[in-house]
């Protein structure tokens, strides 16, 4: 039986598979290091060898997930990584713009109907409402108020 890898051996296939923050890597790999001190010369080590970086981490996130979330779930989920507050803003901010089409779009690929009664309105405000979405955007959505072209709305 081959011995278990290293805890480098580790941290570079997790950060080959996709970015990862420090205190994401320093979660993942904190049950396989033999101390703190160990864990955290690694990191530091990936760090100066720009293995971690925050701005890539919010980039691959932003990439992967804004097409389906609303602004106040990719927020959660950036600063849930551990990654800076203003960086995080910074990069949510210019989303608000698309959050009526993005919603519209999330909403018209699962259900692509309005609701016909209360039971169905309830449910497909708590899917949006799950996907990070503004509780008055949802309810202008949900009440047909939002133009299937652009996105916009009174």
């Amino acid at each position: 039986m081959p011995p278990p890898p290293s805890l480098k051996a580790r941290a570079l296939r997790l950060v080959a598979r996709r970015e990862h923050s420090r205190l994401e890597l320093e979660r993942k790999l904190a049950a396989h290091a033999s101390d703190s001190q160990e864990l955290a010369r690694l990191l530091d080590e990936l760090q100066s060898h720009d293995l971690i970086n925050e701005s890539r981490v919010i980039e691959s996130v932003m990439h992967r997930r804004a097409g389906r979330l609303g602004v106040a779930r990719l927020r959660r989920e950036l600063l849930d990584r551990g990654l800076d507050a203003p960086a995080v803003n910074a990069a949510t901010q210019g989303l608000q713009d698309t959050e009526a089409q993005r919603a519209l779009a999330v909403w018209q690929s699962r259900f692509g109907a309005l609701p016909a009664d209360a039971r169905e309105l309830g449910r497909q405000a708590r899917f949006l409402a799950s996907r990070g979405f503004a509780a008055e955007l949802i309810r202008r959505l949900l009440k047909g108020r939002i133009d299937p072209v652009d996105g916009s709305g009174p």
